[in-house]
């Protein structure tokens, strides 16, 4: 695969999770009521834990369906053989550059280490808006 093709595939793989990680934050910010307001007329009490719990079990989900758009395409491009390794594969590189045991195609793993940048950043993402909402429930 030539170089041009790789980052090209790579750009257009962050485009689809940074649009996907962006709709999803949007979508639970407005589904959970996360606006200043609503946050701000909460103590910290078992509702606001409720909303604080659910957020963060939302946000994983999020993650967890990055890290699979990205093993499917790996599946998809023959890169890995199994689900379970390309899973494996995504989710070691995701949040950090992973070397896992798993023999990964040189054409393919300029794509591998990008995604380790694409997912250190929407990690830190999440956390901004996790901890933004989260002080705004302590700081009433």
């Amino acid at each position: 695969m030539h170089l041009g093709a790789q980052l090209l595939v790579a750009a257009l793989l962050i485009l689809l999770v940074t649009l996907m990680h962006g709709f999803g934050v949007v979508l639970l910010t407005r589904l959970l009521r996360l606006e200043d307001a609503h946050l701000r007329a909460h103590r910290l009490d078992f509702r606001a834990f409720g909303i604080l719990t659910s957020m963060a079990l939302s946000l994983f989900m999020l993650h967890a369906l990055e890290i699979g758009l990205f093993a499917c395409f790996y599946l998809s491009t023959g890169a890995i053989d199994t689900l379970e390794q390309a899973l494996y594969f995504s989710a070691s590189s995701y949040p950090t550059l992973g070397h896992p045991d798993i023999p990964f195609p040189d054409q393919w793993r300029l794509l591998g280490a990008i995604e380790g940048l694409a997912g250190f950043l929407l990690i830190g993402w999440s956390t901004a808006v996790f901890v933004t909402d989260m002080n705004k429930l302590l700081r009433k």
